[in-house]
């Protein structure tokens, strides 16, 4: 498990970018009758925003639309020793305009009821990396 042994590098905006694109599943956070609630989705990244599908039919689509949310991905080992995560912030909203849904259609996969686009545009984004104990960090170990 990380901790003071291990090594936490800061990573820059640009390296968190890098890292969001080599990813397709992450969690949405975002708030749910007053409450905390989480949901896996496929996202893709394409200009300055995470775009993700939700299906119509289902009722956690009210949480998301038109309200912040973050956008948290990760690719660690079970002891969390080594590997990075990244979490984004921005505000969500439903895309209905159909040239730029047709932009986005083809990098999200989607079950036949996701056909609602939801699109968040990255407002803030940070990232870490967590290094095996003894290993130096590239940029700032903050």
């Amino acid at each position: 498990m990380a901790d003071s042994y291990s090594t936490v590098e800061v990573l820059d905006h640009a390296r968190c970018v890098a890292l969001l694109a080599t990813v397709h599943i992450g969690r949405v956070v975002f708030t749910s009758r007053a409450m905390p609630a989480v949901r896996p989705v496929r996202f893709a990244v394409r200009d300055d925003a995470v775009w993700f599908r939700m299906p119509v039919s289902d009722m956690w689509p009210a949480g998301v639309v038109d309200t912040v949310v973050a956008l948290e991905v990760d690719d660690l080992t079970p002891d969390l020793d080594d590997g990075w995560f990244v979490t984004v912030l921005g505000r969500a909203s439903e895309v209905r305009d159909r040239r730029l849904v047709d932009k986005v259609a083809t990098l999200l996969p989607a079950a036949p009821d996701e056909d609602r686009y939801v699109r968040v545009l990255v407002e803030s984004i940070s990232g870490r990396r967590i290094r095996p104990p003894g290993t130096r960090c590239a940029v700032d170990c903050g």
